[in-house]
């Protein structure tokens, strides 16, 4: 009895050092969100420069997951953690001391490449900790809630930084995940390399050029570089179904229920960056608000971090589906709350019973969608599995931000055309993108329903 609660000890250690990874690297995307305005003014650059620096970490981390789940496979899932998390640590600190833009931006996007290449490693790891399926469908659910507390973590935590000293300690946060990860990676099991396994560079090359350039194109707003983004990721998914040996198995993709899965996490992931983005523009540029401030004002969001272990027992005892349809209706009311805010609205009202509900909505559609977006997945594809859903973690908020901005300032523009207020008409373009993300939530609820099987994950 001793040596089993021996054996579980080492195995919670264990999970919590995967999991403090995915939470560090989930929450180096929302790092810069809040101090944007210090750094704009440190470096006196333009408004696209400081969306290009927002989006940079998103579209290396993004685009090259799926050649980061390969490498796992290829190389071994522990020794790509080590090397992954040493480019992250290293290139934090890089961006901690950068002296110009450029290097900033160089380290964003170096940040994005470590990332990457830790994220599916993390997720094979997590397949040789737990080999037993309903007791990983356990700890999945917790992991689906990761992401979320990491991203809101982030914001927060940076944002009281930024206020308190300057916004280069932020940066403190991913250099002290990658040191304590690094300390205790001997913990983690030394998975082999999957046999035969090879790297496709080609088909990597694809993916990633053709992710960076469809969410370019999107946040620049350039219906050639989209077209050009979807052509190239169209020649993949030739590729992919024509090869013997593919980068991304289509069954992946295309089993019953993880299409709807992904779908739910890279709506999610955009829900949270857009709530984080619009509402910092209002809380600041609005009411007036100080970085300090605006930062204590998402602070119900940390609730997310509590659901981990009871969207867990929740996923047991309903199932993902409905735990999922339940946390995307929460979600879509969290959006519609927001969908009705003016330049009176007070904190202690919609704006705050909307910033509970949604950490509670996430933690819920997250750990759903994950053990859904897992199911059947065998361990020698648990890399490319854990590529594949981070990918649509990551370009969520990069592709659905750039939407929703698009969508804000078309309604902006038409209000300020009306002769209202500069105010009323920017807080009308924010309401207008939080009612079509309501929408998108209620929708989606609907195909869960039809499209994933009622006992996954119990």
């Amino acid at each position: 009895m001793s040596q089993l609660l021996t054996v579980q000890s080492k195995i919670s250690r264990q999970f919590v050092l995967l999991g403090t990874a995915q939470a560090g690297l989930i929450a180096a995307i929302t790092l810069i969100t809040v101090p944007l305005p210090a750094i704009q003014r440190e470096f006196g650059v333009s408004a696209p420069d400081l969306a290009l620096l927002t989006a940079a970490y998103g579209l290396s981390f993004g685009g090259l997951l799926l050649v980061g789940g390969r490498l796992a496979d290829h190389i071994g899932a522990r020794r790509m953690f080590v090397v992954g998390m040493a480019v992250f640590g290293i290139s934090s600190m890089l961006g901690a001391v950068a002296p110009h833009y450029e290097v900033l931006l160089a380290a964003r996007f170096a940040q994005g490449i470590g990332a990457a290449l830790v994220a599916p490693a993390a997720v094979a790891l997590l397949y040789r900790l737990y080999p037993d399926a309903r007791e990983r469908a356990r700890v999945l659910a917790v992991w689906g809630t990761l992401s979320v507390a990491g991203a809101v973590s982030g914001s927060v935590v940076s944002g009281l930084i930024a206020a308190v000293t300057s916004w280069r300690w932020t940066f403190a946060i991913p250099i002290a995940v990658a040191a304590v990860t690094l300390a205790g990676v001997r913990r983690l099991p030394a998975a082999a390399p999957v046999r035969g396994t090879r790297l496709r560079l080609l088909d990597g090359a694809l993916v990633t050029a053709g992710l960076v350039t469809l969410s370019h194109g999107v946040l620049d707003e350039a219906p050639v570089t989209v077209a050009l983004g979807l052509a190239v990721l169209a020649g993949f998914v030739l590729r992919q179904a024509r090869g013997v040996e593919p980068l991304l198995p289509l069954g992946l993709v295309t089993h019953r229920g993880r299409t709807t899965a992904l779908l739910v996490i890279w709506l999610t992931a955009a829900a949270s960056t857009a709530a984080q983005f619009f509402l910092s523009l209002y809380f600041q540029q609005i009411h007036g608000w100080s970085q300090s401030v605006t930062s204590a004002a998402f602070l119900p969001f940390l609730l997310v971090i509590v659901m981990g272990p009871v969207s867990s027992r929740l996923t047991r005892r309903h199932g993902a589906r409905q735990v999922t349809t339940v946390g995307l209706l929460l979600v879509a009311a969290s959006m519609a709350l927001l969908a009705f805010i003016d330049v009176d609205s007070e904190y202690p009202g919609g704006i705050l019973v909307a910033l509970l509900l949604f950490p509670l909505g996430a933690g819920m559609a997250f750990a759903g969608a994950t053990v859904t977006a897992f199911t059947d997945v065998s361990a020698e594809h648990s890399g490319v599995a854990g590529g594949v859903v981070n990918t649509s973690m990551e370009v969520g908020p990069t592709v659905g931000l750039a939407l929703l901005l698009a969508l804000s300032s078309a309604r902006t523009d038409s209000l300020a055309v009306d002769g209202v207020t500069t105010a009323a008409a920017a807080t009308g373009g924010y309401a207008a993108a939080f009612a079509a993300t309501a929408g998108a939530f209620l929708v989606t609820a609907a195909v869960v329903q039809f499209t994933v099987r009622k006992d996954a994950s119990r």
